[in-house]
């Protein structure tokens, strides 16, 4: 999900082109058409090499479990959880986006932490009655802020939640956008919630009822301006987004939940519509629907168990999206062993592309050559489509755990191992990590480390969450089988297409 601004924005944005454009890719809401429009034209495509063979096979052996999770697995999976329990607003409950920095709420990290408090509870690092009333006092803050059309002190309208909120009064922060994708990984969390919460007492109870409204509340028909499709936002000053949401991206889960409501559901057919924009190739001897940052083959899963379940364009392709996504990650680490751009760091155990802080925003003369910098970009590596700095995202690998774990564990030890000291914190991993920047120079975020990097000085709260919940889920697959019971998922999927494995068995 990712394009945040920073608490103090730098000037400019990034995208990605305009059928694959993620508004988590770039910043959104406090510029509007026009400033989407700077994104497209500013987008750098770096694409030397990405076409280029390599020795994976086309079709992907399957995943290949570890025998043990290692300690450092582990600990990085608790120190993430920290991030969301110490954090949240004591009166609010509201989640920053980025930590240290002061920031706004992102209601996108509300929905991870929310997951997180579940893991947290099943993990015996929180008591499940303090889990509990924590979610309770969450959903009740967001049921009962203020929703209407007005363009200030409002959290939401017609259901949907504004993408960044004021930490202390959970009012939309300056002028951003009513955001769908935002305002799904809320619900996300919010219904993981409603089915881990199942016992008969009345605080359980509540957290169910308090889901249940919330859902239903949300009018996905709205917000479809251009149908079948969804668009990405609306403000109060300009309507709706131009944008709508095409696939392949975060957005699969987007329309599963509006698909799957009770309430106000959108028609199958865009599903349909969704799903044919996919960009099938092969990128690195990896055969597979692209999208360059991983958090888009990433986010959706988190909560979608899609093993063994196809929709038709997965059945025609004779695949599941799982095996697309491992497919990705491995490609993107072939990529990262390649290494076209020639960045330091580079190899089979650091690799990992996807949106995230950067040092700086401009060319620095390095090793004899000028590299472009980025701040926080939609960094990725996919057919025609490459966007590197050299700069790594840990969540990137961390959260690819379930996916490849053969691949993701080595490159979590090894990136604590060699840069653990200054990229290792209180909640884990920073942001990110720049080797090739390794001069002393001014930067926008972080610090150099003279001869071994730059290092990001935040971390970010839809970064952490992935991180927490896919670490979970190869550990236990507590967050896939939670939601394997919602209702609405299962109904969204149905809906969807979606076939096979675990789906037939589930209740209706």
């Amino acid at each position: 999900m990712p394009k945040r601004p920073h608490p103090n924005p730098s000037p400019g944005g990034e995208g990605l082109e305009k059928e694959s454009l993620s508004p988590l890719s770039f910043r959104r809401g406090v510029g509007g058409v026009a400033q989407v429009i700077s994104a497209l034209l500013t987008f750098v495509l770096l694409a030397a090499g990405s076409c280029a063979p390599a020795a994976p096979p086309a079709f992907a052996p399957p995943s290949r479990a570890v025998s043990a999770t290692p300690q450092v697995v582990e600990d990085i999976e608790q120190r993430t959880f920290r991030y969301f329990w110490d954090l949240a607003d004591p009166h609010t409950q509201l989640i920053p986006d980025r930590h240290p920095t002061p920031s706004f709420s992102s209601v996108a990290a509300v929905g991870f932490g929310l997951t997180a408090y579940a893991v947290g509870a099943e993990r015996g690092w929180v008591t499940r009655e303090a889990a509990g009333e924590r979610v309770r006092r969450t959903l009740q803050f967001f049921l009962d802020a203020p929703q209407g059309p007005a363009a200030a002190g409002m959290t939401g309208y017609q259901g949907f939640f504004y993408h960044f909120l004021d930490m202390e009064t959970g009012r939309r922060f300056k002028t951003v956008e009513l955001s769908t994708i935002d305002t799904t990984l809320l619900m996300a969390g919010v219904l993981m919630c409603q089915s881990y919460f199942d016992r008969d007492d009345p605080g359980e109870a509540a957290i169910r009822d308090l889901a249940e409204r919330l859902y239903r509340r949300i009018d996905w028909t709205w917000i479809q301006p251009r149908p079948p499709l969804v668009s990405m936002g609306w403000t109060p000053e300009e309507g709706f987004h131009t944008y709508d949401w095409r696939g392949l991206n975060e957005a699969m889960i987007l329309y599963v939940l509006a698909l799957g409501s009770p309430t106000h559901p959108i028609a199958p057919a865009a599903w349909e519509e969704y799903t044919r924009t996919y960009k099938w190739g092969t990128f690195y001897g990896q055969e597979h629907a692209n999208f360059p940052p991983l958090f888009g083959h990433q986010y959706s899963q988190v909560w979608i168990d899609s093993r063994g379940i196809r929709d038709a364009t997965m059945r025609a392709h004779g695949i599941d999206y799982f095996e697309n996504s491992r497919r990705a990650t491995l490609a993107q680490r072939a990529y990262a062993i390649a290494n076209p751009g020639g960045f330091r760091g580079y190899g089979e155990n650091v690799w990992g592309l996807t949106a995230c802080d950067g040092p700086l925003d401009g060319d620095l003369t390095l090793d004899g050559r000028s590299v472009h910098f980025m701040t926080y970009a939609a960094r990725g590596a996919a057919l025609g489509d490459v966007r590197d700095d050299g700069t790594i995202a840990p969540t990137a690998a961390a959260s690819s755990i379930a996916f490849a774990p053969e691949v993701a564990v080595p490159a979590i030890a090894e990136m604590h191992r060699r840069w653990g000291e200054h990229l290792v914190s209180t909640y884990g991993f920073l942001d990110s990590f720049n080797p090739t920047l390794n001069v002393a120079t001014a930067t926008h975020h972080g610090h150099v480390v003279p001869g071994v990097g730059w290092f990001d000085g935040d971390y970010l709260g839809i970064d952490q969450g992935p991180i927490v919940a896919m670490i979970e889920n190869y550990r236990s697959g507590l967050i896939w089988k939670t939601m394997r019971r919602n209702p609405h998922v299962v109904r969204g999927l149905r809906r969807a297409g979606f076939q096979g494995g675990w789906l037939e068995e589930a209740a209706q």
